[in-house]
């Protein structure tokens, strides 16, 4: 008896975190690709190369589904992805808020099988946000709700996506007039910055060993907001070694600049380590601050 009630139990928690696994482009019609027949492969826990890049959706129950979404951009300092610890519970954390999450594993810039390595990310995450908006009434979600997460270096593909409107993905048809900036950003130990501030594993990842100094000023998030940047969360630790809390203050700065909406809070302690799980309990408040951060964002709709 015992043992049917521990399956029983193991049961049901697979039901609730089961997710449904969506591949982003038609076989055969992925841009920036060599055509290269690659495989998955994964080391410590992390994907160090992606066959072609997918989102895991999960959701929360209809009845506890509010119309906001959310895409969840692992870091990995453009090389590898920690899809499980800064994606899939990051995803499961906003599920308990009612939210629903889509977990994007993307296509890494180092990848044999991509011909400009610096936009094959952002294809992707272009693709994902117009994804869900077409398809919104599926997953009972609002289109003008859909923001996006992303920590580290999938921080700066998440500021890569508010910032810039060229349209890279080169779907056609209806899919043309379906916007890809999403309607907010949360940023969690982000790289932003390419230049004196760099997180220099990023930027080698995605630039290639010796960038010009106008690719780094290009990628160089901060030196991209304008008035049209999305509202923004930055959360950042002051002790943070890999990625220095310089990043977010430039990228805050920019937001004031342009008069963005937004919010910086930057904690003393916390590392490059800040997550679901804290050591510092001041710190683990930063997913209070977020919940209550995102019930500001559409108080008429």
């Amino acid at each position: 008896m015992k043992k049917f009630g521990l399956f029983f139990l193991i049961l049901i928690v697979n039901l609730i975190y089961a997710q449904e696994k969506i591949t982003l482009w038609p076989k055969g019609q992925m841009p920036n690709s060599k055509g290269l027949e690659l495989k998955n492969e994964e080391k410590d826990s992390r994907l160090v190369q992606i066959k072609e890049p997918e989102l895991f959706a999960f959701l929360p129950p209809k009845e506890d589904r509010k119309p906001m979404a959310v895409i969840v951009i692992p870091g990995g300092g453009y090389y590898k992805l920690t899809y499980d610890l800064n994606g899939f519970q990051i995803a499961k954390w906003f599920n308990t808020l009612g939210i629903s999450a889509f977990v994007l594993n993307y296509r890494l810039p180092i990848s044999p099988d991509v011909k400009q390595r610096e936009i094959a990310p952002l294809q992707d995450i272009q693709a994902s946000v117009k994804y869900l908006r077409k398809n919104a009434a599926q997953y009972a979600i609002s289109p003008d709700q859909i923001g996006v997460i992303g920590t580290s270096a999938g921080g700066h593909l998440a500021a890569s996506v508010s910032n810039i409107s060229t349209d890279y993905t080169e779907l056609k048809d209806d899919w043309t007039s379906i916007p890809t900036i999403p309607n907010f950003a949360i940023l969690v130990s982000p790289v932003i910055d390419f230049g004196e501030f760099a997180h220099v594993g990023s930027r080698k990842s995605l630039l290639g060993e010796n960038p010009s100094q106008e690719k780094i000023n290009d990628f160089s998030m901060q030196n991209r907001v304008t008035e049209k940047t999305p509202p923004t969360l930055l959360i950042h630790a002051q002790n943070d070694k890999t990625v220095p809390v310089m990043n977010s203050i430039l990228y805050y700065q920019a937001m004031t600049k342009n008069k963005v909406k937004g919010a910086l809070f930057i904690f003393p302690e916390g590392e490059h380590k800040i997550g679901i799980t804290n050591k510092s309990e001041l710190t683990d408040t930063w997913k209070k601050l977020c919940s209550d951060w995102l019930k500001t964002l559409f108080p008429d709709k």
